[in-house]
């Protein structure tokens, strides 16, 4: 990091930091071999997501999935960012034939050999890709994926706003450095208090090439974050940026870099923007607990064994993952009445 440093100059814009700190081939986080996913710190994990937690977020996210594959009168899944494999073995056991091809895209060779292991019996039917092909057809799903695109950060200091980026300290250490900017949040600030945040052009520009490729289909997507008139709220000054290590979290990027996850929030708003600027309209937004319950997890609940429908709880529940994660879907094509935004759909307040 520290020679990535010194070839910019001395100071690195922080979503190049964070770009080198997750993917770098030797260096980034999702390019070793630790585990990342699981359950308990005591599996080596970082982190759980709602595939690891219980089958019933793939058996209810297929619903949907099921919906979008006949209303764009498609048979194909593209995957980005598929973690262990637990979404994609999910989707493909409750799909079964309406999948014809399962396109896993992902960045991360030790990932990649994770996922073949746990699809080997749909070895057949899913293909590894490292990048967007340049025509798609079918049905797009990203769960926390987002998150983990690089972010640039702003800082507002006594008024005037700096771009934060990452220069080298005494002792071989990283340090936080600003330097003036013309680059603004997509909101005013309201005060005149310090505020720092996130705005997000490579989760945009990734967007902008999915409606560029997508020629027929749809896609979702699955993350934490909030539209922007609550993304850029006054009283959030200290921004959403968040690191994690042994299911434990921490807010400074710059330690043990290369050891641990870094995400941001997701501005939905800003996505849904950038989608329509480049002609992919938004199906519909909502919570996950309203968006999973649409699906039909309430049921799946009802006859799941204990331990499952307690893991289930917690993708629903306000104060668990229910809330704060948010599911956005667009479409390429005619509109239709999605089954996961038919009730509870917060469009409007994008």
């Amino acid at each position: 990091m520290e020679e990535s440093i010194r070839r910019a100059g001395g100071w690195l814009p922080f979503d190049r930091f964070m770009a080198l700190a997750l993917y770098a081939p030797g260096l980034g986080y999702y390019a070793n071999n630790s585990r990342k996913f699981g359950q308990l710190p005591s599996s080596g994990s970082d982190f759980v997501t709602a595939p690891e937690m219980t089958p019933l977020f793939g058996q209810a996210l297929s619903a949907q999935i099921a919906d979008a594959l006949q209303a764009t009168d498609t048979d194909e899944v593209w995957e980005f960012g598929a973690g262990s494999g637990a979404l994609a073995l999910q989707l493909l056991e409750s799909l079964g034939e309406r999948v014809r091809r399962y396109t896993i895209v992902d960045l991360s060779g030790t990932l990649r050999a994770r996922q073949q292991e746990t699809l080997a019996a749909y070895a057949g039917r899913v293909d590894w890709v490292s990048e967007l092909q340049q025509a798609m057809r079918g049905v797009v799903v990203g769960n926390e994926v987002l998150d983990a695109m690089p972010v640039k950060l702003l800082v507002r200091t006594a008024g005037v706003w700096h771009e934060r980026g990452v220069a080298p300290a005494t002792g071989g250490a990283l340090s936080w450095e600003d330097r003036p900017t013309d680059l603004r949040p997509p909101l005013e600030i309201g005060g005149p208090h310090d505020y720092l945040t996130e705005i997000h052009p490579q989760a945009e520009a990734f967007v902008r090439t999915l409606a560029d490729r997508l020629t027929q289909g749809a896609a979702f997507f699955i993350d934490y974050g909030f539209a922007e008139g609550e993304y850029y709220h006054p009283q959030r000054h200290m921004g959403t940026l968040m690191c994690h290590r042994g299911h434990m979290a921490d807010t400074n990027p710059l330690s043990d870099v290369g050891g641990k996850d870094i995400t941001a929030h997701v501005n939905f708003s800003g996505l849904a923007l950038a989608a329509q600027e480049a002609g992919l309209a938004t199906l519909g937004y909502t919570t996950q607990a309203r968006f999973l319950m649409n699906c039909g997890l309430v049921p799946l609940l009802a006859e799941a064994p204990l331990a499952q429908r307690v893991a289930g709880q917690r993708l629903i529940a306000e104060h668990e993952m229910g809330e704060l994660f948010k599911v956005i879907g667009f479409h390429r094509g005619a509109f239709w009445d999605a089954i996961g935004f038919r009730e509870g759909d917060r469009t409007h307040v994008l």
